[in-house]
């Protein structure tokens, strides 16, 4: 139906909000790092608490590897990043890597 000139028509806009790719955080086993650094690391840098860190480590221990977080692409590099310059600074080899959730 043709409108009159001048009569206003309201439209409706549907946005719909992206959310960023998710990235994993996942921190290696090596033979040097302490447990007690992987645990102090594991509680500043993911902020998990003394039980969860423990649990994580042990899990990093025995099998290898565990998931510290995910995260949008930025915040795991910068946390991976985070993990790597505390290490070396403490003298450890410790390492982590990205994974695409």
């Amino acid at each position: 139906m043709p409108q009159a000139p001048g009569t206003l028509t309201k439209q409706q806009s549907h946005t719909q909000t992206l959310q960023p790719e998710r990235y994993l955080v996942i921190m290696h086993n090596d033979d040097y790092t302490t447990m007690e650094f992987v645990i102090e690391l594991l509680q500043q840098v993911f902020h998990k608490n003394a039980a969860e860190a423990t649990e994580l480590m042990l899990r990093i221990h025995q099998q290898g590897e565990a998931l510290c977080g995910c995260y949008p692409f930025e915040l795991a590099e910068t946390k991976a990043a985070t993990v790597h310059q505390k290490a070396r600074q403490a003298g450890f080899p410790l390492r982590c890597s990205l994974r695409r959730a």
